[in-house]
């Protein structure tokens, strides 16, 4: 599962905490953590969301593709 290592990433990259992107998700930091872990899969609203935060394609945060 290639696109949790990209989620964090992602979210470190930008100093972002799991709370914060938790909250803008409109979700729990428990559960976006479980996202983080792979204990949980990503819904598809939240995968579209992070792409808008992070400006990355839906490819990119599955790592189908290395471009943006």
């Amino acid at each position: 599962m290639e696109y949790i290592k990209i989620m964090r990433d992602l979210r470190e990259d930008n100093d972002l905490t799991q709370a914060q992107v938790a909250a803008y998700l409109g979700t729990s930091q428990t559960m976006y953590a479980r996202y983080e872990r792979g204990a949980n899969e990503l819904p598809i609203r939240h995968l579209l969301k992070l792409c808008a935060l992070y400006h990355v394609s839906a490819d990119y945060l599955l790592g189908r593709t290395n471009q943006k």
